[in-house]
């Protein structure tokens, strides 16, 4: 094996790692927030709203998947629906308060949690870092702010 496969191998590992602990941290932050409801929360927070189907394919997820979290994120009263007040036929999802003061709290812990994991990294490596993932996810198939 080559050093750039070994490489390869070796992050796919460590995002692998990386993803179970996101998820993992998730259900500790917020008892009612799965990953996947504080990612669409804050996908809706950072577009100020947007329909069901925008979501389902922003994330390449089946209708019927985002549709159930979405209800359940409703029944939660985390989200609301509000007729587009451009086209009455279609329905925008946005953050009640109640959501986006639960989507602050995770944020906020997570941010900390993110801090105290990196605090004794270098600023060269935090930056460095930093770079990198923006330049993977920019990537085909990344779900940057695309």
């Amino acid at each position: 094996m080559s050093a750039a496969e070994s490489a390869v191998e070796t992050i796919q590992r460590e995002m692998t790692i990386f993803a179970r602990r996101a998820r993992a941290s998730a259900g500790r932050m917020h008892p009612e927030l799965s990953l996947v409801s504080y990612t669409l929360l804050g996908h809706l927070e950072e577009r100020d709203g947007c329909r069901a189907t925008d979501l389902a394919a922003h994330y390449a997820l089946d209708k019927s998947t985002v549709s159930r979290q979405v209800a359940a994120l409703e029944r939660a009263g985390l989200v609301e629906r509000r007729v587009d007040p451009e086209d009455h036929r279609v329905q925008v999802l946005h953050l009640t308060d109640a959501g986006r003061e639960i989507l602050a709290q995770v944020t906020d812990s997570r941010r900390a949690a993110f801090r105290e994991r990196l605090a004794d990294w270098p600023q060269e490596d935090l930056v460095r870092f930093a770079a990198y993932l923006e330049r993977y996810n920019a990537g085909p198939g990344g779900t940057g702010s695309d």
